[in-house]
């Protein structure tokens, strides 16, 4: 009867306590203090000198909204994204972009959602990439690279300020002031919010830390400011804001996902630490015009993101005895058709025929040219100057003479199974890099082409077949005056 008198009591002293508890009123939003907005002004410092975080975006509404997935690396300007949500449209699946030069690996069947990306990243079907005018996946792109900089922003603590401290809040097991102030320079300008449109709450999934909503305003901008979840070492956590062309974007940054990001082959591979040749690699650099005369020739395979219209693919054969190269290339913008490239001591000549007529597969991966060349209109000419010509005239010339100028070995890598070192040379305009393995053998040649991003063609020893000549066009009869005896 005790226990049960004691059990009675405290039932009734606790719905009691209930009943009259009250929650303790929000603070209310003030200026900042000098602490505060040292703190606001040392985000974007203090991201540059973290080097990396993992980021998860959301922009836009309904059927508009995009989602982003993945890390950006402020210190090589580098974004590594997995791209989804319902507006994502041809940019869905996979992006990379290392300061303006964007690139995708669209998956038009990805699932809405998007997932983090592998960190070792696929190595085929990248593209150079054009966003559509106004598309809303530009901003947000700026917004995340914008969020770094060299140097502090300015104090926004002086009288008539807009910088405001908002709330208190908790991320990653920590707390963070929410303050509100407009977005950095250099980062893209904030849209002004209209009555009854507020950004979304933030709520984590996957593995991405980040803060959890306050239940009073902190997660509203009623006057258009941005907010910032900082935690006490200047970290940022979190950006809600507003962009013009694509409406309310919540940034989450996970400060602890942190790896190191490797750039895709058309934005020049992972990074190295570049150095001067060593005596070995000197020797094999200099012999590689008579090791590549007594291999013969090779075939060939050209990855060529040659301006953000112009992604080209190509196969064939190269013979450095004969010194001529045969291509059947395919522009992925145009798959039906294919470009025949024929390059020799007379010239370079080219035709453009129907797939099926040029060696068929896709425009992913071409067929071989045909043999012998069929008969077509092929235009012939002494030279050309684009980036899929330099590129096989550099692999021709390299059977033939020796590398002039400065040479920097620029890292280690491996490709088909072989271990290589990848040296660069040549001018900044039109700069090379040959992949050669331990052995002396060429593997690969880049170019960075005018489009800022690099090239590639492989090559694979083997017997070349005889590449016969293309059929000259009959050459027009001269025409005659008219005058008795002119021939």
């Amino acid at each position: 009867m005790l226990l049960g008198l004691t059990a009675v009591t405290s039932a009734t002293a606790l719905v009691l306590g209930l009943l009259s508890w009250t929650p303790e009123p929000l603070e209310p939003a003030r200026p900042l203090t000098l602490a505060e907005g040292e703190r606001l002004a040392a985000v974007r410092v203090t991201n540059l000198r973290d080097l990396r975080a993992g980021v998860r975006v959301t922009a836009g509404t309904d059927a508009a909204r995009i989602e982003l997935v993945g890390w950006v690396d402020w210190s090589r300007s580098l974004l590594y994204l997995d791209v989804g949500g319902p507006g994502a449209g041809a940019e869905r699946g996979l992006l990379q972009r290392a300061g303006p030069v964007l690139v995708i690996r669209p998956d038009p069947a990805a699932v809405p959602t998007p997932a983090p990306p592998p960190l070792v990243p696929p190595a085929d079907r990248w593209r150079l990439h054009r966003l559509a005018p106004g598309a809303s996946l530009a901003p947000v792109l700026d917004l995340l690279l914008g969020l770094a900089a060299d140097r502090p922003d300015p104090t926004q603590t002086t009288p008539g300020s807009a910088a405001r401290w908002i709330a208190r809040d908790t991320a990653a097991g920590g707390p963070v002031d929410v303050l509100q102030a407009p977005l950095p320079t250099g980062t893209p300008p904030a849209a002004s919010t209209t009555p009854g449109n507020t950004p979304p709450g933030s709520t984590t999934s996957g593995n991405t830390a980040a803060p959890t909503p306050d239940t009073g305003s902190a997660g509203s901008e009623p006057d258009g400011q941005s907010r910032y979840w900082l935690d006490q070492d200047a970290r940022l956590h979190k950006l809600v804001t507003r962009l013009p062309g694509v409406g309310p974007v919540t940034v989450l940054l996970n400060r602890v996902d942190r790896p190191t990001l490797r750039p895709v082959d058309a934005l020049g591979g992972r990074p190295g630490l570049p150095r001067a040749l060593t005596a070995a690699e000197q020797r094999r650099l200099d012999r590689l015009p008579a090791r590549l005369r007594a291999q013969g020739g090779a075939t060939v395979t050209v990855t060529g993101p040659t301006g953000t219209d112009t992604n080209l693919r190509g196969t064939g054969w190269l013979s450095w005895t004969a010194r001529t190269a045969y291509l059947s290339v395919a522009d992925l913008g145009v798959p039906d058709r294919r470009t025949l490239l024929r390059r020799d001591t007379a010239g370079l000549a080219r035709a453009d025929l129907p797939a099926a007529a040029a060696g068929g597969g896709t425009a992913e991966v071409p067929g071989q040219p045909p043999l012998p060349p069929p008969a077509a209109a092929w235009r012939v000419s002494r030279s050309g100057g684009d980036d899929l010509n330099l590129l096989v005239d550099a692999a021709l010339a390299a059977g033939s003479v020796g590398q002039r100028g400065a040479t920097v070995r620029v890292r280690e890598d491996v490709t088909a199974g072989r271990t290589v070192d990848v040296v660069e040379l040549g001018p900044a305009a039109a700069r090379l890099r040959y992949w050669i393995d331990r052995d002396g053998s060429l593997r690969r040649l880049e170019l960075h082409t005018d489009a800022k991003a690099w090239a590639q063609l492989d090559l694979h020893t083997t017997v070349v077949p005889r590449l016969a000549p293309v059929p000259r066009p009959t050459p027009i009869p001269r025409p005659t005056n008219g005058r008795p005896g002119a021939r």
